[in-house]
């Protein structure tokens, strides 16, 4: 099974399907997987911006760009759309599930219809896309899957319990899918970036307010899309970037207590 996985680190020609992909990382990915020849599948809500990544993508390398319209939430919408790709366009060798946002308030005003919008697209909506497309690439016998999850869930701090919990549950997922799928030749790697400097911290003040006090932290979207992109193919179980996060995750798995002093610091505790 590993041999077919190994093919795939020739992205030429390869069909490469990244959803939330009009911006941010997964904009960053498509760029990254059609300079290295592959066919990318972008999906999105935003058409128009959408589009635009397709163009680019087109001119980067002259591969295939195929836009479709998705919304993660909406599970009707994905039965109906993954239909349409595997159907229409072909099966899928690389998934990256990009789609995700966050919101950070205390637990104790937050609104849980957010709560449950942000597990509906962050957790329900990454399963539903993942089941469908593992399916296929289980018939194909090969195939890679790239959940972007983040350091929130591996390292929990103040005003960010909902999206924390949705980050833990997005990486146990993984953990769990990746001992299932691999006998079946079909790598799961979990992707656990720190705050990158995208769009993502700005759809509400709070959040802008929180990456205005952290931006020095930042890391390099390019960056992290590069590594993704180099991974695929390998029996990588996790990408975590900076380094120096993991490394304060297994000292807080270490010593718990401190941990928790630290994670309430100011240093961790600007949002």
């Amino acid at each position: 099974m590993l041999e077919k996985l190994r093919e795939l680190r020739d992205l030429n020609g390869k069909l490469v399907l990244i959803t939330a992909a009009s911006s941010g990382l997964g904009k960053l990915v498509a760029y990254e997987m059609a300079m290295r020849g592959a066919n990318v599948v972008l999906c999105a809500r935003n058409l128009t911006a959408l589009r635009k990544v397709a163009d680019k993508c087109k001119e980067i390398s002259q591969t295939n760009s195929y836009v479709v319209e998705l919304d993660v939430s909406d599970p009707d919408a994905i039965d109906r759309q993954l239909s349409h790709i595997l159907q229409d366009i072909g099966p899928v060798d690389v998934l990256i599930n990009s789609a995700g946002f966050g919101i950070f308030e205390p637990f104790q005003n937050f609104e849980m219809d957010k709560a449950e919008n942000m597990f509906r697209v962050n957790v329900l909506g990454l399963m539903y896309v993942t089941q469908r497309i593992a399916q296929q690439m289980i018939k194909s016998g090969r195939g890679h899957i790239f959940n972007i999850a983040s350091v929130a869930g591996k390292i929990a701090t103040p005003k960010s319990s909902i999206y924390s919990a949705t980050k833990f549950a997005v990486i146990g997922f993984s953990n769990a899918l990746r001992l299932e799928l691999r006998p079946l030749g079909v790598q799961v790697t979990t992707v656990n970036p720190g705050p990158m400097d995208t769009n993502f911290f700005r759809r509400t003040p709070e959040s802008s307010k929180y990456f205005d006090s952290v931006k020095f932290l930042a890391l390099s979207p390019e960056k992290v899309a590069h590594q993704i992109t180099n991974a695929v193919g390998y029996t990588r179980r996790e990408i975590n970037a900076p380094l120096y996060m993991e490394a304060i995750h297994r000292g807080y798995e270490w010593f718990p207590t401190l941990g928790d002093r630290l994670a309430s610091s100011p240093l961790f505790n600007r949002k």
